[in-house]
């Protein structure tokens, strides 16, 4: 039986698998069920945006298991958003200006990227074990509706990935997306949503 703290060591070890072979997965996170890969592999992003049919404009998120990969993900973390992720109540995305190291196809058009620290198990368990940034966009077509449990996974989604994680979905708590907060590096803050 699924618990809160446990989750199957084979699961976890496909998941890690088939992001290093350049994959794309279905995957819990701390708010919605996403869709991830490698951030750092263009390709694997490339194939995500086709699978949404979502227009590679449209930038999408990553995840990061620890504040040290935070750190490592883009040039400068600026104190306001430190503020921010120590205040947040609520999982919390933050817009950086500076990314280093991810997929040029996954960045903005300004070249920005949002990065949300995952504090749930699986999601960050698995990035810690990658060791670099997983994508996380929700599991929708674009301009559908995003679902909040994995029963309402769409079946194109389901289809269109290399692994569905095991782990959550059984979970039947409506989840939503998280804040979005764009931190400029000179501190100045949008609230997106």
């Amino acid at each position: 039986m699924e618990t809160q703290n446990r989750y199957d060591a084979a699961d976890m070890a496909e998941a890690l698998a088939t992001l290093n072979r350049g994959g794309i997965i279905l995957y819990p996170t701390d708010t919605v069920w996403g869709i991830g890969c490698d951030a750092t592999n263009a390709e694997a992003v490339k194939r995500i945006y086709d699978l949404k049919k979502r227009a590679d404009s449209k930038s999408m998120l990553m995840l990061v298991g620890s504040e040290g990969e935070l750190q490592r993900t883009v040039e400068q973390v600026p104190e306001t958003a430190w503020m921010l992720i120590e205040a947040a109540v609520n999982p919390l995305t933050i817009i950086y200006d500076k990314p280093k190291g991810v997929a040029e196809n996954l960045r903005a058009e300004d070249g920005s990227i949002g990065i949300r620290i995952t504090g749930e198990l699986f999601s960050r368990t698995l990035c810690q074990r990658l060791r670099r940034p997983l994508v996380s966009t929700s599991a929708n077509v674009s301009g559908k509706k995003t679902p909040r449990t994995f029963s309402e996974i769409d079946d194109e989604i389901l289809q269109g990935v290399d692994y569905v994680v095991k782990y959550g979905r059984y979970d039947k708590t409506p989840h939503k997306p998280s804040n979005i907060i764009k931190v400029s590096d000179n501190g100045v803050i949008k609230v997106i949503r």
